[in-house]
């Protein structure tokens, strides 16, 4: 393989597009390779971790067929250290990488590219649709903070992703809160679920711009496949079945309460700095015409804020995690938000005044 007078990001861009997927350490020591390979006047970068597969293409001509395999993190780093404008010779023989940018030269070690493990795609395509690039990415960032971590359940682990009737919907829950948002899509869709593991996720969340540019969501038989400017995201889903979240999601709550998100994240936040670290319970006291914040911590310290509301009905006191209240208001970009409450046993509702895009359930917590 052999690349002459590139420049530094020609190299760099496909690279940082695969390389968040690869594990510092695995059982099997090629994974931590990326694999080049070059097809016509294009270079192929593919990343995998047997679960999700990463390719970038990337404009750069050589001879058609050549491949090889070499350490992700260290091409990468080394590509960061180098000046900007630096332009490259890549030449890759036998067992080394050979790098060279002015007076610096790198031997990196390679690994056969026929040895690089591949997910094959399934051939079975059951429904395709397209959508702007921000859509999904704002989708992906109103669900994914509500994502088990290492639950047993390992369904949790995920975001479902819902296809319906000309919305596309995004649920994640770990059992404490759930975060369903909903967003409208043109084309007629049979309803379909699947889930996607975290890590994808996530990764999706980093890859996709926020802009108008187009993105190609293709379901497979046990495989999501996502293409986007000159990126290709290939992955496994979780096979398992998620919990019924509509059955989860409050419908009857009375006690309705509309605040300004800023000004009660901002309360919250101070609130915090005194809640126990272990537990980070908040008790939330509603009354008429008021709205208090309480949190208090082992050392016997106690924060308190109360925040004037135009609410005239009957009082109560509920726990919750704070962080779970903290975490929901961050990621909306709204100025209002409406929390419903039923009694100090029941779960709370906090949607966006006049839309019906977005839900969160959090459940109460005793203190």
């Amino acid at each position: 393989m052999q690349l002459k007078q590139i420049a530094r990001d020609a190299l760099l861009k496909p690279l940082q597009a695969v390389s968040g997927i690869v594990e510092r350490r695995h059982t099997l020591p090629i994974l931590a390779n990326v694999l080049f390979e070059q097809k016509g006047s294009s270079l192929h970068v593919t990343a995998t971790d047997l679960e999700m597969q990463i390719t970038a293409v990337a404009d750069l001509p050589g001879k058609d067929g050549q491949a090889t395999t070499v350490a992700a993190r260290k091409l990468l780093d080394l590509l960061r250290a180098l000046p900007d404008d630096a332009m490259l010779n890549v030449e890759a023989t036998g067992s080394k990488m050979t790098v060279r940018a002015g007076r610096s030269r790198f031997n990196l070690q390679t690994m056969a590219a026929a040895d690089y493990p591949r997910i094959s795609l399934g051939t079975d395509q059951l429904q395709t649709l397209s959508l702007p690039q921000k859509d999904m990415r704002s989708l992906l960032k109103l669900a994914e903070f509500a994502m088990a971590q290492q639950d047993i359940r390992y369904y949790l682990n995920g975001m479902l992703l819902v296809i319906d009737e000309g919305s596309l919907q995004a649920v994640a829950t770990d059992g404490h809160r759930l975060s369903w948002a909903s967003l409208p899509v043109a084309g007629s869709y049979t309803r379909q679920e699947v889930i996607l593991p975290r890590k994808t996720v996530l990764e999706l969340g980093k890859l996709l711009d926020d802009g108008d540019e187009p993105l190609t969501i293709e379901v497979l038989a046990n495989q999501v496949r996502f293409r986007f400017g000159n990126v290709e995201l290939v992955s496994k889903v979780v096979d398992g079945k998620f919990p019924d979240y509509n059955r989860v999601i409050p419908t009857s709550h009375t006690k309705l309460v509309e605040l300004d998100r800023a000004e009660l994240l901002a309360a919250l936040q101070r609130a915090a700095i005194l809640s126990n670290e272990k537990f980070r319970g908040v008790r939330v006291v509603l009354a008429a015409g008021q709205l208090r914040i309480i949190c208090t911590n082992a050392e016997q310290e106690e924060a308190e804020e109360e925040l004037e509301v135009a609410y005239q009905g009957e009082g109560l006191d509920i726990g919750f995690n704070i962080t779970y209240l903290l975490d929901v208001l961050q990621h909306l970009a709204t100025e209002r938000v409406q929390l419903a409450f039923g009694d100090a046993n029941a779960s709370a509702l906090l949607t966006m005044p006049g839309r019906d895009d977005y839900k969160y359930v959090v459940m109460p917590m005793r203190i």
